[in-house]
C-alpha cells in the first residue's frame, strides 16, 4: 500500500469520530443479540444498581463498583471478538483454537467472579447492618 494511501485512511475527521463510534455500539449491539454471557452480565450490572441505590452505598464504593462491571464488560466482548477471529481463521478443530478460545473464555470467567467478589465485599456488610 503506498505512503499517501495510508495516511488519507488515518485523516482525523469528525466522520470518522461518528464511525468509530458507530463501530462500536454495533459491536455491543452484536454482543448483546448473540451472546449469553453478556445477558448475564446485564442481570449482574442491574441486580448490583439496585443493591447499590437500595443500599445507599458511598460514592467509592459506586466507583469500584462501576470500573469492576466495565472491566468485566470489556473482557467479555474482548472474548467475543477472539471467539469471532478463530472462527474466521480455521472451522477445523485445531489445538490452538481451542487454546485461544478457552484462555479467552476464561479471562472473561476470572473478570466475572472477581467482579461478583468486589460486590459481595462491598454490599454484605450493608446487608449485615440491616439485621
Amino acid at each position: 500500500m503506498n505512503s499517501k494511501k495510508q495516511n488519507a485512511h488515518k485523516k482525523m475527521s469528525f466522520k470518522r469520530f461518528l464511525d468509530s463510534i458507530k463501530y462500536s455500539v454495533q459491536g455491543l449491539a452484536h454482543g448483546y443479540r448473540n451472546e449469553q454471557s453478556l445477558w448475564l452480565h446485564g442481570a449482574g450490572t442491574i441486580l448490583a444498581i439496585i443493591l447499590g441505590l437500595a443500599l445507599g452505598i458511598s460514592f467509592n464504593q459506586w466507583a469500584i463498583i462501576i470500573i469492576a462491571l466495565v472491566v468485566v464488560l470489556a473482557v467479555e466482548l474482548l472474548n467475543t471478538a477472539i471467539e469471532a477471529t478463530v472462527d474466521l481463521v480455521t472451522k477445523e478443530i485445531h489445538p490452538l483454537a481451542k487454546v485461544a478460545k478457552d484462555c479467552a473464555s476464561a479471562a472473561a470467567f476470572v473478570s466475572g467472579i472477581m467482579a461478583t467478589i468486589i460486590c459481595l465485599f462491598i454490599f454484605i456488610p450493608y446487608i449485615i447492618d440491616l439485621f
